[in-house]
């Protein structure tokens, strides 16, 4: 809340705006300006009087601790004011200064603050303000800030320098590091000049996040003040700007530091020589090395050392190796870190006997190497899977040092991963007989080696098991442990271990949220997943881009199309930009859920953006492309992916083959088989049904039978899928018998018939009018509790009826009907036409007028054969309405015929 500005009349009792005394030289001077003297004039007073001033309440104790009894005693009001009015104004300098010295509440200090202004005759001086100001920030509620420091402004004086430092330094201490910067750029809005150490405090801060932008601005805000910025302050940005990777803007505040005549020292030379070539700059690292050379600065070993890790990492061992000779060459007493070093680049590099070497030849020297070698060693050998041979060494070192919780760590976390836990245990029992308990990472590490064994109740008995006065859970702990339940499906167990961690205090982050929802929706509970994003809204955590990507994936694959769409917009909406991954699952989620002709705009946009398309969106894209028939540009986008250095995939070649063979352009769909063939590419079912399908329908029976004999030849098993696309093509070719040999050997092979086999097969036999066959096949699929479609029916009934077993047709029928079905005009027609030839004429009339309430179609021929069966069962008043509607619509037809 904003406080109303007080009467600025009685700020002082002699300023005016066209008072020489308040100069812009006054107010930018390091000195604040103190208080009105009898004559109106103003007085500078030091920092140190200031300080001495607001460490020292000259009002008298027994005054001070009355008033701040008082002020304690109950909520502000009149008779507090009155009790406050009983204290000598003479002394209400002094006095309000030694209170303000002891209140720690805002609120109060401030309504103190204001009652003592309206007791006396003339503003509060310098030193309340700036007290004020020290309450402000312990109390961390800077939105009272702007407007003390706007009255300040029109008091004609500013906050010490003290007062600047000390406000800067709390926010830093309490990681408010952008009220810092908000407090800072308050004070230069109202023309102040903030103090020189205030600047560097808040940069060191910024700089150890890593805020480039903001740091920067803080730099070039000291430069405009004429503040004289050092090597040390230069160093801190370069140091900031190579660790991100800006390497640019690093090399460009080198060139200003070196125009300003400013001598480039070993330690600037070191943290170039460290930071670039952890950005990869390698060659440039190596330029600093020499450079200083060339300036006649000798390399010490933290030049040595940096310059030999930085070449490790580039995998230029051979420069590393000959560097570290180099300086290992005529020296007596070896450098222990650059031994560490060097004996680290030779494991990550997996040449273990020249670090083994080297070690002996660090004992040689004199020199017994540390922990932290023997811990390098481990660690590679951990990375290479080599456990056997990292026991071996751990055991060795102890002759030259005694493992410390890392090398347990590392220890325990190899065995995990080779899933030896009993192992373990025993690694972590001798790790108390050493004297060293483990850490909350010892124990992270198991748990989470753990969970992602799927050993979760291993896992959990140890989280239980963690003595939480010595050891307690962290964020990591919870993190690892709820994803780990969460995708072994005990999603409920996932959260009651979320609402733990909120009882203790922890704050969940993103990472968790995430894990929640994806293995609610998982689970199939994705309402529960929407309500874990809520909470998540709730508790104000904020959403980073795998959230929301993970979120809209799985909304997706849960048939939420418009939700989807709505998080893609939700991700621009939170300030973030979409990337490949948010492109592909909005493309792969419309293409699943048909529409798939939104492929081609969007593939656009994503490239207008700027995103550097991956494998896995090339194939999204490919793949929308040819499902929304644009075949062309998917093929397009196949030849730009191996220009791009992208290796096609199964899912490429898939993708493009079906695309093809669905437009029945069957050899370019059969070259591109091959061509994936030669590149030892894996096809799999699915490719292979695509070519059967094809080929079946446009009746190439024999190719389609070539590719399915070799998809048994390559070891592969037909699913379902790629026998209905066999079997649809024999049955249109009227290769019936075919057909049925085909089915028997799907059966064979352990291939269950689906729906759709029996659809197929049923209405292949009605088409070669073997009804009794037919109906067999619906018998086996009732028996199977298998659902016929609306077409499966229709076949089978008309079969029936054809058959003249009129029985079977009508019971069918009625059981369609019962099931839920809705009948359509074709299957209506059939009944009445079956009903009439046996002679059920009033069962048929029945049917009709049915048919007609329904408002389906009555074809010419049904009403005939109705009409004749009426007439034969003497039904003259039927056979009238449907003379007269046969009428009507022959009628219709000849009007239609002279339209």
């Amino acid at each position: 809340m904003k406080m109303p500005l007080r009467n600025q009349g009685i700020i002082f009792l002699h300023y005016s705006r066209s008072s020489p005394i308040f100069t812009f030289s006054e107010l930018f001077s390091s000195f604040s300006i103190g208080p009105s003297n009898q004559d109106g004039k103003v007085v500078a007073f030091s920092d140190r009087n200031n300080r001495e001033s607001m460490q020292t309440p000259q009002g008298g104790k027994q005054e001070v601790d009355s008033v701040c009894g008082i002020l304690e005693s109950g909520p502000w009001g009149p008779p507090l004011e009155t009790a406050l009015s009983a204290f000598n104004e003479r002394h209400q300098k002094e006095l309000v200064i030694g209170v303000l010295h002891r209140l720690k509440d805002t609120d109060l200090a401030i309504k103190y603050f204001r009652w003592a202004e309206r007791k006396t005759d003339h503003g509060h001086f310098p030193e309340a303000y700036n007290l004020l100001l020290m309450i402000i920030a312990r109390s961390k509620k800077f939105d009272y800030m702007e407007q003390i420091l706007e009255e300040m402004s029109l008091a004609g004086f500013g906050p010490s320098n003290n007062t600047c430092i000390e406000i800067v330094a709390i926010c830093v201490k309490s990681q408010k590091l952008r009220e810092a910067f908000d407090f800072i750029q308050t004070m230069r809005k109202f023309k102040f000049r903030p103090a020189f150490l205030a600047y560097t405090t808040l940069i060191d801060a910024l700089s150890a996040v890593q805020n480039t932008d903001i740091t920067l601005t803080l730099f070039h805000q000291m430069q405009e003040l004429g503040y004289e910025v050092n090597v040390q302050l230069f160093t801190t940005l370069i140091r900031v700007f190579a660790k991100v990777g800006q390497v640019d803007m690093a090399l460009s505040l080198l060139d200003e530091m070196k125009s300003n005549n400013f001598n480039v020292d070993i330690v600037l030379y070191n943290v170039c020589i460290d930071c670039f070539g952890k950005a990869g700059k390698v060659d440039m690292a190596w330029k600093f090395f020499h450079e200083m050379k060339v300036h006649g600065l000798v390399p010490d070993d933290v030049t040595y050392t940096s310059m030999i890790g930085v070449l490790c990492k580039g995998n230029r061992l051979d420069e590393a190796v000959e560097l570290f000779e180099q300086m290992d060459f005529n020296r007596k007493v070896p450098c222990a870190y650059a031994y560490n070093t060097m004996i680290m680049g030779y494991g990550s590099a997996g040449k273990f006997d020249e670090a083994y070497s080297l070690l002996e030849r660090q004992k040689m020297k004199g020199s017994i190497p540390s922990v932290v070698a023997y811990n390098g060693i481990l660690t590679c050998l951990g990375k290479k899977g080599k456990l056997d041979e990292a026991l071996r060494i751990f055991e060795e070192m102890k002759k030259d040092a005694s493992p410390n919780i890392s090398t347990y760590n590392i220890i325990i976390d190899m065995l995990c991963r080779a899933g030896k836990l009993e192992d373990a245990l025993k690694i972590q029992d001798a790790m108390k007989e050493a004297g060293l308990f483990p850490n909350v990472l010892t124990l992270n590490i198991m748990i989470d080696r753990l969970c992602k064994a799927q050993k979760l109740d291993e896992a959990c008995a140890i989280f239980k098991g963690m003595d939480h006065k010595v050891c307690t859970p962290n964020a990591y702990t919870f993190c690892s442990l709820i994803d780990g339940l969460g995708r072994c499906g005990r999603v409920d167990d996932a959260y009651s271990l979320y609402e733990q961690m909120l009882e203790m205090g922890w704050v969940p982050n993103a990472v968790v949220y995430t894990s929640l929802i994806r293995n609610f929706f998982k689970s199939g509970r994705k309402e529960d997943g929407h309500k874990v994003y809520k909470e998540m809204i709730r508790q104000g955590c904020p959403c980073d881009l795998t959230l929301l990507n993970t979120y809209m994936d799985c909304v997706f694959k849960a048939g939420e199309t418009d939700k989807g769409r709505e998080l893609f917009e939700e991700i621009k909406a939170q300030g973030l930009t979409p990337d490949v991954w948010s492109y592909s699952v909005l493309i792969h989620g419309l293409v699943k859920a048909g529409f798939a002709r939104e492929t081609y705009q969007l593939f656009y946009a994503m490239k207008e953006q700027g995103c550097v398309l991956d494998t896995r969106a090339y194939n999204t894209v490919i793949d929308g492309f040819c499902k929304s028939g644009k075949v062309n540009k998917a093929y397009q986008l196949l030849d730009e992916m191996k220009v791009k250095g992208h290796q096609p995939t199964v899912v490429t070649y898939g993708s493009v083959i079906d695309g093809l063979a669905k437009i029945d352009r069957l050899d370019e769909a059969y070259m591109l088989f091959e061509e994936a063939k030669s590149k030892g590419v894996e096809l799999n079912v699915i490719v292979y049904s695509s070519l059967i399908d094809g080929f079946g329908k446009v009746g190439r029976i024999d190719e389609a039978y070539l590719i399915m004999e070799e998809l048994m030849q390559k070891g592969l098993t037909p699913n379902v899928y790629t026998w209905n696309c066999l079997l649809d093509a024999l049955v249109k070719a009227e290769e019936i018998n075919e057909a049925l040999v085909c089915f028997n050997s799907m059966k064979e092979l352990n291939c269950h018939p689906n729906a759709f086999t029996y659809s197929i097969l049923i209405n292949g036999l009605c088409r070669v009018r073997k009804f009794n066959k037919a109906f067999v096949f619906w018998q086996e699929m009732q028996k199977q509790g298998l659902k016929p479609s609306l077409i499966t029916y229709t076949t089978m009934i008309s079969g029936l009826a054809k058959a003249g077993n009129i029985l079977e047709a009508t019971g069918l029928f009625e059981r369609f009907k019962a099931n839920g079905g809705l009948p359509d005009a074709a299957l209506y027609n059939i009944m009445i036409e079956g009903l009439s030839i046996a002679n059920r004429a009033m069962e048929a009339y029945s049917l009709f007028e049915e048919t007609r309430l329904k408002g389906c179609n009555i074809y010419t021929k049904t009403c005939v054969v109705l009409l004749d069966a009426l007439h034969k069962a003497d039904c003259l008043e039927q056979a009238a309405i449907v003379g007269a509607v046969l009428r009507e619509a022959a009628k219709s037809q000849h009007a239609v015929k002279y339209l």
